[in-house]
């Protein structure tokens, strides 16, 4: 019987999704991107050999695995285009594995000039966007005026809608921004070019989907960012503009919530985060330095350095909770190597009083206080560690903890950056 397998990042992105949708792509027929844009930042490692995705399906490296990027996603196809040529460059044939739904949104240049102008505009408030149009071009979707895949069928319906568009966007760009306005033909022009690439690639992907089901095949559902910056479950407004919970793959995809079979949450052995927003466990200190350093915490997509701190129980309960997960994998381990005391958030004091649950209040949960439990370290290695049992036994503790303490297994541990550092406990297609 086949398996349809949702990954999504459970803190707030960047946990390592890229990199565990690589690995198990080799047990399915199909990868499906289901929301965000080239925002997403998915980063592999094989044989040492560094590859980062962000609107490609991280399933692309794998002969015979269709990729597929659902109307959830919003795309910038000339983003897309400078991906796929990186690709083609290394002897990847990205456009016979790759296939776009109708749906999709297309970002334009005039989104990524909002998307600027608003985070300039909003100074010390600003959400700390990628500045990628992204929050933009799903506003055109929601209000319905969203330039979409489809239009590029017919260049006269493609001509009017993007000057309907245009003129909306250059009124706010000149008006309310104060920002030198988009030239029409410029953008038309460059529409027209890429069309010719794009439209061999659109396809129905609700019906390849439930193809493949029937031809009982694997399907994996790559979500991007993390579920704290769903637009309606994440620490709003310092979110990102859809939905990263695990309902999303359907929604994105066009595939029924009864034929997602299993949801893995990825987790890394700490936390971070990129941009604004509260975050109850972000170091400081000492420890806070070694995270970012040993785990090389930048941003995929932005270069931005990330936020970091300790592992948060309270918060993945949350993320668990909306997702309906089944199994987690634990990603970086190997960077909690050689820290002599490690902590776990196991709680929040808020106006003196003991809370044990995440509030969606950002500015409740920016007034928390982390209550920790604490864990003694390893000295030794975990890097490349194949098999759970030659984990050090304070590492192994660590795990089992989360394990008990929030009632969900650790199927996967991820102890380096390259695909084959890691301890696959149970695969989630077995």
């Amino acid at each position: 019987m086949s398996k349809n397998v949702v990954i999504i990042g459970t803190q707030w992105g960047d946990e390592g999704k890229g990199k565990i949708v690589d690995l198990l792509t080799e047990d399915v027929a199909a990868v499906a991107r289901f929301q965000g844009g080239h925002n997403a930042g998915h980063t592999l490692v094989i044989g040492g050999k560094k590859t980062v995705l962000h609107l490609i399906p991280s399933g692309i490296l794998h002969d015979g695995v269709n990729c597929l990027i659902g109307n959830g996603v919003v795309i910038s196809l000339s983003a897309l285009m400078l991906e796929a040529s990186k690709l083609i460059e290394n002897g990847i044939p990205v456009y016979d594995r790759l296939k776009i739904s109708p749906g999709c949104p297309i970002i334009l240049p005039s989104h990524e000039a909002l998307d600027a102008a608003k985070e300039k505009k909003l100074g010390g408030s600003a959400i700390g966007t990628t500045g990628r149009g992204i929050g933009p071009v799903y506003e055109d979707k929601v209000a319905r005026r969203a330039l979409r895949i489809s239009d590029l069928l017919d260049t006269e319906k493609l001509s009017s809608k993007l000057s309907a568009i245009l003129d909306y966007h250059n009124f706010l760009l000149k008006n309310y921004y104060g920002v030198d306005e988009l030239i029409y033909d410029e953008i038309y022009n460059d529409l027209l070019v890429q069309r010719e690439t794009v439209l061999p690639l659109i396809d129905d992907i609700s019906r390849t989907l439930e193809d493949l089901q029937i031809q009982e095949k694997n399907i994996l559902f790559e979500g991007a960012q993390g579920v704290f910056l769903d637009i309606d479950h994440g620490t709003y407004p310092y979110v990102t503009s859809s939905n990263t919970v695990a309902a999303a793959a359907s929604i994105g995809t066009g595939l029924g919530p009864k034929d997602l079979t299993h949801i893995l949450g990825i987790v890394k052995a700490y936390t971070t985060r990129v941009g604004s927003g509260p975050f109850p466990t972000e170091l400081f200190d000492k420890s806070g330095e070694h995270l970012g350093k040993v785990g090389v915490e930048f941003g995929a997509t932005t270069g931005r350095p990330r936020r970091c701190g300790w592992f948060d129980a309270i918060a993945l309960k949350r993320s668990i909770r909306n997702s309906g997960i089944t199994s987690l994998c634990v990603t970086k381990l190997d960077v909690l190597d050689g820290l002599s005391t490690i902590k776990i958030c196991i709680g929040y004091e808020l106006d003196g009083k003991r809370i044990d649950d995440f509030p969606l209040d950002v500015s409740l949960l920016d007034k928390c206080i982390p209550i920790y439990q604490d864990f003694s370290g390893w000295q030794d290695s975990t890097i490349g560690i194949t098999e759970y049992s030659d984990l050090p036994e304070n590492a192994r503790y660590y795990l089992e903890w989360i394990e008990s303490k929030l009632n969900t297994p650790i199927d996967i541990v991820s102890t380096g950056p390259d695909r084959e550092q890691t301890i696959i406990k149970k695969n989630p297609f077995s």
